[in-house]
């Protein structure tokens, strides 16, 4: 069979299909819009922030544009329905998309949520009350609050599950790209610019199971059980008369002043002074328990009520319909561009190369210039006069001056 060089060239253009794509948004055109609802409905309209379509201040491209948060100390709420549902089944939850705090963010989440409720979905009302399959994405506020949820919801308990250990994330001003595998064999896997950040088991790192054992319910500590290790010793006994020892007595060395009337001043007493014999509250002395059996440790016994979940990974269980952001930000400026929602691993790399892969030297050297002019104008702005030392043209760094 002889195929044209044409047909060639064409097959060989075309991006390898991995898996299905149930949403791919680059917001690179002004119709975006029309894909995605505000929450008009979530909270009252003074306090929802407005979102802005911008490439940023530094970017890779100029014409490559995302959505960014647009006022400061405001809620943002924001949907899009997939072009299919994501049902859990036989194969992994990818959920991969691109995060930059132009702003150096203070306090504010970054997080995406992928939500249930197919053509019945409220995208209005939707908020912080609203049910999710999965929350994840990075979240800061302050010095020491920064870490990357991750939230799956157990249909078992009915619960969204927070995992236990915390996983980093990026905290600079330049984009970064986030991705969640959620595998069918009950794994799952975080990356932060496609750098693998935490992995493991979701019995492991969630609560999705009830413990394995419990304890004993009819076992108890033993009546005569002794855990107390020191004990007072019974031949310590408090000396005669020791609470008659006051704790200040008149100062032995005072004496009355030549000057002192009585009659004008009063009777003249002596200061107080601390009295030397005084030793404080007596306190038994302890010594080692003989009887001392240790701690009491509760018998454990195989938990009757375990079962192992072969659906844990099932987050979309009855099907996942839409993406949301749903936040608040006290600085806003964060940029959220390169959404891909998809069941193949391979997929949502090979969109990664071809969007944040592609962009990010650029950006970093535009953003790498943008400081240096930064630090330019600042430099040219000061006074030629000013000594950043101000008055310590002496200090040699020795300690010697003060």
């Amino acid at each position: 069979m002889k195929f044209s060089l044409s047909a060639v060239l064409a097959a060989a253009a075309i991006s390898p299909v991995f898996g299905e794509v149930y949403l791919k948004e680059q917001f690179n055109d002004e119709a975006w819009t029309s894909r995605w609802t505000e929450s008009s409905k979530w909270k009252p309209k003074a306090e929802m922030g407005t979102w802005k379509h911008t490439a940023g201040k530094w970017y890779g491209d100029a014409a490559d544009k995302g959505i960014q948060t647009g006022e400061d100390a405001r809620f943002y709420g924001l949907s899009a329905k997939m072009d299919k549902p994501f049902v859990s089944a036989d194969k992994p939850l990818v959920i991969q998309y691109s995060v930059k705090h132009e702003q150096n963010l203070d306090c504010g989440g970054a997080y995406l949520k992928l939500l249930p409720g197919g053509d019945s979905f409220d995208a209005a009302s939707f908020g912080g009350d609203s049910p999710y399959g999965v929350m994840f994405g990075p979240d800061m506020c302050g010095t020491s609050n920064k870490k990357t949820h991750v939230i799956f919801h157990s249909n078992a308990k009915d619960e969204n599950l927070l995992i236990k250990k915390e996983v980093p994330c990026e905290d600079d001003d330049i984009t970064h790209l986030y991705t969640l595998i959620l595998n069918p064999d009950n794994t799952f896997e975080v990356k932060v610019d496609n750098a693998s950040v935490r992995a493991g088991k979701l019995e492991d790192e969630f609560d999705f199971l009830p413990p394995k054992q419990i304890k004993d319910p009819d076992a108890s500590k033993p009546a005569d059980w002794v855990d107390q290790k020191m004990m007072p010793d019974p031949e310590d006994t408090k000396p005669a008369g020791y609470d008659d020892i006051p704790a200040e007595i008149a100062d032995p060395d005072a004496t009355k002043p030549e000057d002192w009337d009585d009659e004008d001043d009063g009777d003249w007493e002596p200061p107080m002074v601390d009295n030397p014999e005084y030793k404080g509250p007596w306190v038994q002395k302890k010594i080692e328990n003989p009887d001392y059996k240790g701690p009491w440790v509760h018998p454990m016994i195989d938990n009757p009520d375990f079962k192992y979940d072969d659906e844990m990974y099932k987050v979309c269980k009855d099907g996942c319909s839409h993406v949301g952001f749903e936040l608040w930000q006290v600085t806003t400026g964060t940029i959220f561009d390169d959404i891909i929602v998809t069941d193949s691993v391979e997929e949502a790399e090979e969109f990664a190369k071809e969007t944040y892969f592609k962009k990010k030297d650029g950006e970093k050297d535009m953003h790498d210039k943008h400081l240096e002019e930064e630090r330019k104008k600042a430099a040219a702005e000061m006074p030629d006069d000013y000594d950043y030392m101000g008055d310590m043209d002496g200090f040699d760094g020795m300690g010697d001056e003060f």
